[in-house]
C-alpha cells in the first residue's frame, strides 16, 4: 500500500462513508470522492493496462485528462465502458472494473506483447498480417482491440435535451471563471457558468493561496454566494462543454443522476444543451505534461498538479516516500503542499541549473532535499514503482555523468501545462507557440476568448526550459511513455520521423498518438516537441493535430435524447384512427403517418382485402382517409408568382376554385415532389404535397422567401393537420355526397374534375375539391380536424345504402397503377428530371423560371437515350407481378447485361385481371410496343412497352 486518507479534505463528507467495489473487491470511501481518490486512499496502486502491450498503469491525473484509469462502471444493462476514474463520482454500491485486463487486473495474459514489443513497434500492422491474407487475421485482431465491452443490453437510461441562450457562457469553475462570471454579471448581462466537475475552485479551492487579500477557499466560497444571489445568473455543475460550434452554440453534458446509487435514480440520467451565446469565455484550464523518460510509465508515477489535487480536495497523499521531479515551479508547491501535510519528501529533482532561491530556501526549511540541474534517468520497479535513478542533465535532455538512486514509491512529475484550447480549437480558433510556457496558447478569436490557465496565463517566474525527452544515449528511448494509453514511445516518435512521417497529423495516424479517448490531453505536445527536436523544426512550425469535439467522450443516448425507439420517429395517427382500428384495419407506417393498408375481413388475407376494396371502388363507392397529405397555405400578393418559380407548372393561369396536378424539382432538376395546387383566391392558394414531404417543402419555402427573393410578400403555413380529409372515390361518390346536403352545386358540370368549392357538408365548414388518385369520380372533404369524427360518421352511414366500402393505401396503389398515375419516391429516383415522366412539353412552354430548370436542361437531361416512364404489359401468361427493381433488357438478350431500366411499380390488377407495371426505361416513350425481358435474380420475364394508363385512358369515368 502506498496511498493513504488524512483527516482532512474539501469536498469530501467524513459523515458519509460508503462502500464500493473494486475488481470484486469490497472497498470504503466517502460522499464527495471519486473513484480514483477513494482507490488512492485505500492504497490501490495499479488501475488498469495499457491498450497495446497490456503494461500495468497507475493514477497520473485528477481529471479528464486521465489516460490510464480507464473502468467499466456496473453490470448488465446499467453498465458503462471507458469512464475515466477521477471523473466517477463514488455512490454507494458502485461496482467497477478494469478495463483490457483477461483474466484479470494482475493476471493480464495480454501482458506478454510487451516481451514482443521489439517485434510489434509502432504501425506495424501495416507491414504485416498481408501475407497469405489479412482476413486470417481479421478476427483476432478485432477480438484484441478496444478497451471496454460495449453493453449487449438496451440502454435503460433516459436522456433530456434543451436549447438556452445566454449572453455570456462561462465554460470553467475555477477562479478564473469565477471572476469572469462575476464580472459579466455585474455589468448586467445575463450568465452563465458551468463546470465539468461536481466541486467549484479549479485548482486552487482547498489550498493556502490566497485571492485578492483573502484565503482561497473564502474568496470562492464568497463569489459563489455573490453569484448565487443574482437572477442573470445560471450556475451549473456537473455540465461539461463538449464541444463549440459555428454561430455561437455550444454542447454542454450535464451528468443528472450518474452520482447517485441506481436504484435512487430517476428521470433523465444526463441532459444535453445547446446554448447559443453572444460571448463566449473559456476558463477551461490548463492540463500538466508529465515528463518522458524511461519507465514513466509505472504505477506510482503521477503528475504533481494531480497530487497536489488529491491533496486539497480528497485528503489524500498519494505515496510514503515522495520524490517530485519537475523543470518549473508550480511542482515545489506541490511538493510543498505535501510537506507541511506530513508527507515524507524524499527530494525535489529540478532539471533548472538554478531555480529560484526562494523555493530552495523554503523546500530546505522543510527539510526537503534538492537536486538542481538534474532528471530522471529511469523508473525503478515493476507493479509499482520503487525507486528513480536520476542524473545531470543537458538542455537537449540528456543524462551526463554518474548517476544516483532516490528509493521511493511516488514520483511526482511536471513538465509544464499546456493550455486547454480545445473548445478555442472547434471555434476556429488558432494557436501560437509560446516560447517561455513551451506550450500552445490561443490567439484572440472574434465571438470567443479565453482566460486564466485557458489563456496560458500561469505568471511563470522563469521560462521554462524544453525538456521534451530525457535519455542515457540522447536519443529518444523506446521505453520512454509518451501517449501513455495507446503505448506509443519516444522511440515510436523517432520511427515515425525516419520513416518520414513527419507530418504531425502523420505522426498521429502512423503511431496512433493522441488518437485515445484522452485525445492526447497529456502527451500531443510532447510528441510535438520530440517530432521537432528529431526534425530540427520550431514546434511552431510543426502545429497541433485537430482538435475535435467531444472533448470527453460522451454517451450516444445524450445525443439521442427522446428520439429512441417510438421516438425516433413518432408514428402519427389518423384523424379517424380509432374507427379505422375499431374496424380491422392492418395498420402500417407510410410518410410517418399509421395508415390503414387495408380492412381484411375474417379469412381474408391482405391480398384478398385489396382485391376486394379495389372491385368495390371500380362498381360503386368506397372511403378513404386522406389526411396525412400535405397542406401548405401560400397567400399574399406575390403568392401566384411565388409558385411560378417553384414549380414547373404555371400556377399564375390557374383560376379561382381550380385544381392543376403540378411537379417541383430540386435545385439539381430532379423531381422533389408532386402534388395538387389549389387557388382559393386571388392571393390564396393551398399546395398539396406528398405526405412524406411537406415539412421539408414549407421549409424550402421559406428559404427562398428569407434567403432569396426578400421582396416578395408572401406567407407560407404549413396546416397538415388543420385540415382531416376524407375521400369519397367511385361512381355512387355524388350520391354519396349529396346525401349529406352539401351547400355546393356538386352536379358534373357546376362542379367538374379538377375544381374545388369551399362550404359545408353536413352543417360542418368544409373545403371539397374533386380530384382523384383511383381514376374514378372522386371528392376530397377536408374539414377542421375537431370536426373529424363528425364527417366520418355521416359519410359511414350515408355511404351505407350504396354498399360505401372502405379502403387502404394499398387498394388505392394499385388503382393509380391501372390509371398510370406517377408515384414520386416510387416512380422516380434521384436522377429522374421532369422530362423523364412527361412534363418535357410544359417544361418547354413555360417561358419564365424556376427552381431546378437550368439544371434540368444541361446537356445530360437533353439526352435522346434518357430512361422515361412507360406502362408494362406481361406477355408470359404467368399471373404472378413482375418484381419491383427487376431490370428491363432488350428481347433477345439470354444473359444479364448492362440494364435499360427498371421496374418501378407493380401490381395484380383486379379491374383488368392481369399484372400492370411502371418502369423507367430508355427510349421508353419511342418504343411503343416493343418486347422486352425482365430479369430478376435468375428469373426472366417476358413483358411488351405500353402506354402508362391501361384503365378508362378516355378519362370518362373521372368526368362522369
Amino acid at each position: 500500500m502506498s496511498g493513504y486518507r488524512l483527516d482532512h479534505g474539501r469536498d469530501i463528507d467524513r459523515s458519509r462513508p460508503l462502500t464500493f467495489h473494486w475488481e470484486g473487491k469490497k472497498y470504503s470511501g466517502f460522499a464527495g470522492d471519486t473513484l480514483a481518490s477513494a482507490l488512492l486512499a485505500s492504497g490501490v496502486r495499479m488501475v488498469g493496462r495499457s491498450f497495446k502491450y497490456h503494461r500495468p498503469r497507475g493514477l497520473i491525473a485528477a481529471g479528464l485528462d486521465e489516460p490510464n484509469a480507464i473502468v467499466q462502471l456496473e453490470q448488465g444493462a446499467q453498465t458503462i465502458p471507458n469512464l475515466k476514474a477521477p471523473y466517477v463520482e463514488l455512490y454507494e454500491g458502485l461496482s467497477a472494473n478494469p478495463v483490457n485486463a483477461w483474466p484479470s487486473l494482475n493476471f493480464d495474459l495480454l501482458a506478454v506483447n510487451g516481451l514482443l514489443k521489439r517485434f510489434i513497434p509502432a504501425a506495424f500492422y501495416y507491414k504485416t498480417f498481408i501475407w497469405p491474407d489479412w482476413l486470417l487475421f481479421e478476427p483476432a485482431i478485432r477480438k484484441a482491440a478496444g478497451l471496454g465491452t460495449a453493453p449487449k443490453l438496451p440502454d435503460p437510461d433516459v436522456y433530456a435535451q434543451i436549447s438556452a441562450h445566454t449572453e455570456v457562457l462561462v465554460v470553467g469553475g475555477g477562479v478564473a471563471g469565477l471572476s469572469a462570471a462575476l464580472q459579466a454579471a455585474q455589468a448586467g448581462k445575463t450568465v452563465m457558468l458551468v463546470t465539468g466537475g461536481a466541486h467549484w475552485g479549479g485548482r486552487l479551492a482547498g489550498t493556502s493561496d490566497t485571492i485578492e487579500g483573502k484565503p482561497a477557499r473564502v474568496w470562492i466560497e464568497d463569489t459563489l454566494r455573490a453569484l448565487a444571489a443574482m437572477p442573470n445568473v445560471t450556475l451549473k455543475a456537473r455540465t461539461l462543454a463538449t464541444g463549440h460550434y459555428d454561430h455561437g452554440m455550444v454542447a454542454l453534458c450535464e451528468r443528472l443522476t450518474d452520482h447517485l446509487p441506481l436504484e435512487q435514480r430517476s428521470g433523465p440520467r444526463q441532459r444535453l444543451w445547446r446554448v447559443r451565446t453572444d460571448e463566449l469565455i473559456l476558463a477551461s484550464g490548463a492540463i500538466e505534461r508529465p515528463l518522458v523518460f524511461r519507465g514513466n510509465d509505472r504505477p506510482g508515477v503521477m503528475l504533481a498538479g494531480a497530487a497536489r489535487a488529491y491533496l486539497h480536495r480528497y485528503g489524500v497523499v498519494a505515496g510514503r516516500r515522495i520524490v517530485v521531479a519537475t523543470n518549473n515551479d508550480s511542482a515545489w508547491q506541490a511538493a510543498f503542499d505535501l510537506a507541511e501535510a506530513d508527507a515524507h519528501l524524499v527530494a525535489i529533482v529540478d532539471a533548472r541549473s538554478a531555480p529560484s532561491a526562494a523555493l530552495i530556501e523554503r523546500a530546505r526549511g522543510l527539510g526537503i532535499p534538492v537536486h538542481t540541474g538534474m532528471a530522471p534517468a529511469a523508473a525503478l520497479g515493476g507493479r509499482s514503482l520503487r525507486g528513480v535513478r536520476v542524473g545531470p542533465v543537458s538542455n537537449d535532455g540528456q543524462i551526463q555523468g554518474a548517476t544516483q538512486t532516490l528509493r521511493c514509491d511516488t514520483l511526482l512529475v511536471s513538465g509544464g501545462w499546456n493550455p486547454a484550447v480545445h473548445l478555442h480549437s472547434h471555434g476556429a480558433g488558432r494557436l501560437a507557440l509560446d516560447p517561455n510556457l513551451q506550450s500552445f496558447t490561443p490567439i484572440a478569436t472574434a465571438g470567443h476568448r479565453s482566460v486564466g490557465g485557458a489563456a496560458g496565463d500561469f505568471a511563470p517566474t522563469s521560462p521554462i526550459p524544453a525538456l521534451w525527452s530525457i535519455s542515457e544515449t540522447g536519443e529518444p528511448h523506446p521505453e520512454a511513455w509518451v501517449d501513455f494509453q495507446n503505448d506509443v514511445t519516444a522511440g515510436d516518435v523517432a520511427l515515425a520521423a525516419r520513416e518520414n512521417f513527419r507530418s504531425v497529423e502523420h505522426l498521429k495516424r502512423y503511431t496512433t498518438l493522441g488518437m485515445a479517448s484522452d485525445q492526447g490531453k497529456t502527451s500531443n505536445v510532447n510528441g510535438i516537441g520530440i517530432l521537432g527536436t528529431l526534425l530540427d523544426k520550431p514546434m511552431q512550425a510543426i502545429g497541433t493535430t485537430k482538435f475535435r469535439p467531444p472533448y470527453d467522450p460522451t454517451p450516444f443516448g445524450v445525443f439521442a435524447g427522446h428520439r429512441v425507439g417510438e421516438g425516433l420517429r413518432p408514428r402519427r395517427r389518423l384523424a379517424f384512427h380509432d374507427w379505422h382500428s375499431a374496424n380491422g384495419a392492418s395498420l402500417d407506417e407510410y410518410g410517418g403517418w399509421m395508415r390503414p393498408a387495408a380492412y381484411p375481413r375474417a379469412g381474408e388475407s391482405e391480398e384478398d382485402a385489396v382485391r376486394r376494396e379495389v372491385l368495390s371502388v371500380r362498381a360503386g363507392v368506397g372511403l378513404f382517409e386522406a389526411s396525412p397529405l400535405g397542406k401548405i397555405e401560400v397567400k399574399g400578393p406575390d403568392a401566384a408568382a411565388f409558385l411560378d418559380r417553384m414549380y414547373v407548372n404555371t400556377i399564375s393561369t390557374l383560376k379561382p376554385g381550380r385544381c392543376r396536378y403540378a411537379i417541383m424539382l430540386t435545385e439539381n432538376g430532379t423531381v422533389f415532389d408532386d402534388g395538387v395546387v389549389t387557388r382559393l383566391g386571388e392571393d390564396h392558394f393551398l399546395v398539396g404535397t406528398t405526405s412524406g414531404h411537406v415539412s421539408a417543402i414549407a421549409e424550402a419555402f421559406r428559404e427562398w422567401l428569407q434567403c432569396e427573393w426578400t421582396t416578395m410578400q408572401v406567407l407560407v403555413e404549413d396546416v397538415t393537420t388543420c385540415w382531416a380529409v376524407a375521400n369519397i372515390a367511385g361512381p355512387k361518390a355524388r350520391d354519396v355526397l349529396a346525401a349529406l346536403e352539401p351547400d355546393v352545386d356538386i352536379s358534373s358540370a357546376a362542379f367538374p374534375h379538377m375544381s374545388a368549392r369551399t362550404g359545408h357538408v353536413c352543417g360542418l365548414p368544409a373545403r371539397i375539391a374533386r380530384v382523384s388518385f383511383t381514376g374514378e369520380l372522386s371528392y376530397e372533404i377536408a374539414v377542421p380536424w375537431r370536426d373529424a369524427g363528425a364527417l366520418w360518421t355521416a359519410l359511414v352511414e350515408a355511404g351505407t345504402p350504396y354498399g360505401l366500402t372502405p379502403f387502404g393505401v394499398e387498394a388505392l396503389m394499385t388503382m393509380r397503377i391501372e390509371k398510370g398515375f406517377l408515384h414520386v419516391g416510387s416512380d422516380t429516383d434521384g436522377a429522374t428530371l421532369p422530362q423523364d415522366i412527361g412534363f418535357g412539353g410544359i417544361m418547354r412552354k413555360k417561358t419564365q423560371d424556376f427552381v431546378g430548370r437550368r439544371s434540368a436542361l444541361r446537356p445530360d437531361g437533353l439526352r435522346t437515350d434518357r430512361r422515361s416512364l412507360v406502362g408494362l404489359e406481361v406477355t408470359d401468361g404467368n399471373p404472378a407481378p413482375l418484381t419491383t427493381g427487376a431490370h428491363v433488357l432488350p428481347a433477345a438478350t439470354a444473359a444479364p447485361q448492362p440494364s435499360e431500366g427498371w421496374v418501378t411499380s407493380s401490381t395484380w390488377s383486379p379491374t383488368l385481371e392481369a399484372p400492370l407495371a411502371l418502369a423507367l426505361v430508355e427510349r421508353g416513350q419511342d418504343r411503343m410496343g416493343d418486347t422486352v425481358r425482365v430479369w430478376d435474380l435468375g428469373t426472366w420475364r417476358e413483358a411488351r412497352i405500353t402506354g402508362l394508363c391501361r384503365y378508362d385512358p378516355e378519362g370518362a369515368r373521372l368526368d362522369a
